[in-house]
């Protein structure tokens, strides 16, 4: 009796852009289609910690294993950065593993007080850039943090709670994503205790972000902007 040959089929590449691409999937986001959660880690800066010169930020966008799945880099100038500070407007590159950018988040110029109800913190996300795919809108309350998340058309999708005090120092600190009747919960996005040293001395945070497997993939890349927003908004210390 033959012995039977070794399989010859490939492993999955879990960084291997399906051929063909997936339908209604933006090129570049076809791993988002495979997770039900993420974890986005600011990279720590050791001139922030040193001396207090803000920097752009950066962070790295893994998966539940700790694998590297995207990169994400603040485009900003050194004048708009020491002066405006969290209140900075910016542009954030994602990139996937081959050098590619896949997201674009972009945030402009907002006010953050609860006085001004008609100048609050927006979010603009695009995938590929050129071609929107949703919005984060704050929405006035004031005690608590609440977001609207909106499709391309501009049509209410989700909402995001935070607690009572967003910028908490407790170890974790959750803002919920829920439906818009805010009846249910479908996921969230936390901000993670990093040490007390790490706390103490510097702005930089870890996230995690849980949504449904079956979530719309636009509005997956909608979250992780979601999550930038939310950590300059309430995390990121002002020099």
């Amino acid at each position: 009796m033959a012995a039977a040959k070794p399989s010859c089929t490939p492993k999955m590449n879990m960084y291997m852009v399906p051929n063909p691409p997936m339908p209604a999937c933006p090129p570049g986001l076809e791993y988002l289609t495979q997770v039900d959660q993420l974890l986005i880690k600011q990279k720590v800066e050791l001139i922030e910690a040193l001396a207090g010169f803000e920097s752009n930020n950066k962070y790295e966008v893994r998966n539940s294993m700790g694998q590297n799945v995207f990169y994400a880099v603040e485009e900003n100038d050194c004048l708009t950065r020491q002066c405006v500070g969290p209140l900075r407007p910016f542009t954030i590159r994602v990139l996937d593993n081959f050098g590619q950018e896949v997201i674009t988040v972009d945030r402009p110029l907002k006010c953050m007080s609860c006085c001004f109800p008609c100048c609050l913190q927006e979010l603009e996300v695009q995938a590929p850039p050129g071609n929107t795919v949703g919005y984060v809108l704050q929405q006035w309350h004031p005690f608590l943090p609440k977001f609207i998340i909106e499709n391309e058309q501009r049509e209410p999708v989700l909402k995001l709670q935070g607690p009572f005090c967003g910028w908490s120092c407790l170890p974790d600190v959750d803002f919920e994503i829920l439906t818009m009747d805010e009846v249910n919960k479908i996921g969230k996005i936390s901000k993670q205790w990093t040490g007390l040293l790490r706390e103490a001395f510097t702005d930089s945070d870890n996230f995690g972000i849980q949504f449904p497997m079956d979530l719309d993939v636009r509005m997956k890349a909608v979250m992780i902007g979601a999550c930038f927003l939310i950590d300059f908004m309430f995390f990121e210390s002002n020099n």
